[in-house]
């Protein structure tokens, strides 16, 4: 599809801090308008895991590029295979966040997402949530939202979704990770997380996932 017709599709832009909720709201508003959903995260999570289990250092830059150029994926509804196996789990261990936070402080890791990320955008729309989705991927987007909730609250929501799973999890811990990933995250030099101009502001600390929800959809409604 040309670039010209695909500036045609609708997208909305969820970016945000980690566990923010930003994923879970923006898997429900694609399902909403039935519009195609991007977890751009998840592809920095496959770097990670793939670098990993090649025994890569999530500093060496020059290693990690030929991994995000050439990361064999498939994404079916909810699950994630890597080089055909099923690594939807994995990726969402703590460990995995770790090094997804770490290797997009590369900018050529970066570059060599970025065209893979714009392919997500079909007709008849794309929900896109991550770090960058308004501010670098889809500066056009339609309607972008900056969603995010005090570190206490996310590190709350985090310890109940790894438990949940099955996997033990220190609360104090968690809250620590996050912060210094918000930090690296928000300082480093290529595409740090930050609200654009424009982008709609979503406190989610004390909303429901629903009211979440039925905002980005109203936002949406009227952009």
């Amino acid at each position: 599809m040309s670039s010209a017709n695909q500036s045609n599709i609708p997208v909305i832009a969820i970016d945000g801090p980690t566990a923010s909720g930003k994923g879970t709201v923006a898997q429900l508003v694609a399902q909403r308008l039935g519009y195609h959903y991007l977890d751009s995260g998840a592809l920095y999570r496959l770097v990670g895991l793939a670098s990993f289990q090649r025994g890569i250092s999530t500093a060496v830059e020059a290693d990690l590029i030929p991994i995000a150029q050439n990361l064999n994926v498939n994404f079916q509804g909810d699950r994630i295979f890597l080089e055909g196996q099923d690594v939807s789990d994995q990726i969402r261990q703590e460990v995995m966040g770790q090094r997804a936070s770490e290797v997009a402080v590369h900018p050529g890791v970066r570059q060599a997402l970025v065209a893979r990320q714009q392919a997500f955008r079909q007709s008849p729309g794309l929900v896109a949530d991550g770090r960058d989705m308004a501010s670098v991927i889809f500066t056009d987007a339609q309607t972008k939202v900056f969603l995010t909730a005090t570190a206490e609250a996310r590190a709350e929501r985090r310890y109940k979704q790894l438990i949940a799973k099955g996997f033990s999890a220190n609360i104090d811990v968690l809250l620590q990770d996050l912060r210094e990933r918000d930090a690296r995250d928000a300082n480093r030099s290529n595409s740090p997380l930050k609200a654009v101009e424009g982008a709609h502001h979503l406190d989610t600390t004390s909303m429901t996932i629903e009211e979440a929800v039925n905002q980005v959809l109203k936002w949406h409604q009227a952009d």
